[in-house]
Formats: structure tokens, C-alpha cells, sequence
């Protein structure tokens, strides 16, 4: 059992420290074995069906890595996206996440999350994919993040939408043109066009 336990323990290891249940039964491993770590105190429960090794520091943004693995379909969006790219001074108070407008939530204990229902369109544009440890990140690029926080600004705040836009295009090189197509897609060009040419 010792050496099972132990083999788990570097599955989880290779894995960034952060797994779910379901990934490890996937991988071949026995449920026993991962009780076992959990009475040595090497691993724990930080979720519904999510663990986590106690020895292994945190990777960057865990609490996005620890809702992406929960909700798979999801993109890390909104607050939650322009906190990563660091162009709000916002700190979010969920994990924001986007999903199809006709998909189920998944119920996500922790960390705290928020789930926004986007058309079918506007969930599939736009979507990167970041590496962190040996976590892929699935967040919407910045300049459809903008558009998103528009189409969104009366949940998140105007202002912020605003401000994040500013910051975008002055300190992370975002073009307007880039950012219009999204805003076409998300139909907020016309209330963002204005804003757009006032800042230009």
C-alpha cells in the first residue's frame, strides 16, 4: 500500500501539486491510496473532489487553477481576467468564469466563483490558453476581456471597464482595431466606439 501511496504522491507531484479525484481514478490509481496519503497528511482536500499535495508550494494564481480544474468548460473571464493581465487595481472577489448559455454549472465550494452565461458566439472567441506549472489556463485574451467587461458593465462597474480599457491600450499594447473586433462580436461596438476615439 506504502508504495501505491507513494506512486500517487508523484502522479500528483507531476501533475503541479493539484489534481482531481477523477483524474487520479483515470490514471489507474485506487481510491485506498489516496485515503492512505491523506491519514499521513501528505495531500488534502481543498475542494469537492480536489486535493492538493501539503509539501508543495502554491503555483502562481491558484485559485484560478484550482476553478479551471473544476469547471473544464469554463474561461477564466471579466475581473478575474483583467486581474491576471494586471490592468485593474479590482481585486476579484470570485473566480469569474464563463460559460455556454445553455451549459450546467458546475457547484464549486472553493475557491469562491462566479459564473457568467455567454452566447455561443462570445464564449468561443477569443479563448488563449496559459501555462502555469503544468496547469493550461483557458482565459479570454485581454483585448476580448475588455469587450467582455463592457458587455458586462453594469454587473462589474463602468469605470472599471474603462479603466481597464485605458490600460490595455497604454500599457500593454492592445490595438483599438483588435479590441472592435470583440466588441462586434460581444455588440457593444457601438456604445464603445465613442469611448474608444475619446481615449485615441
Amino acid at each position: 500500500m506504502r508504495k501505491r501511496a507513494h506512486k500517487v504522491e508523484d502522479y500528483i507531484q507531476s501533475q503541479g501539486g493539484v489534481v482531481r479525484f477523477s483524474a487520479i481514478l483515470k490514471a489507474g490509481f485506487h481510491s485506498d491510496s489516496l485515503t492512505a496519503l491523506k491519514k499521513q497528511g501528505k495531500i488534502e482536500k481543498i475542494a469537492r473532489g480536489l486535493y492538493r499535495l501539503t509539501n508543495k508550494p502554491l503555483e502562481p494564481h491558484p485559485d484560478l487553477i484550482a476553478a479551471s480544474l473544476q469547471a473544464p468548460r469554463g474561461v477564466i473571464c471579466l475581473l478575474s481576467a483583467l486581474a491576471f493581465y494586471e490592468v485593474t487595481n479590482e481585486i476579484p472577489r470570485h473566480v469569474n468564469i464563463a460559460i455556454p448559455r445553455s451549459a450546467h454549472a458546475n457547484r464549486i465550494t472553493y475557491p469562491p466563483a462566479k459564473f457568467y452565461r455567454f452566447a455561443p458566439e462570445a464564449w468561443k472567441a477569443g479563448v488563449e490558453e496559459h501555462k502555469i506549472g503544468n496547469h493550461t489556463l483557458r482565459i479570454y485574451g485581454l483585448a476580448k476581456t475588455i469587450a467582455d467587461c463592457f458587455k458586462f458593465r453594469n454587473q462589474i462597474g463602468v469605470n472599471v471597464a474603462r479603466d481597464a480599457l485605458k490600460a490595455a491600450m497604454r500599457e500593454k499594447g492592445i490595438e483599438p482595431k483588435e479590441i472592435m473586433r470583440y466588441a462586434g462580436i460581444c455588440r457593444v461596438d457601438k456604445i464603445m466606439k465613442p469611448i474608444l476615439e475619446a481615449m485615441l
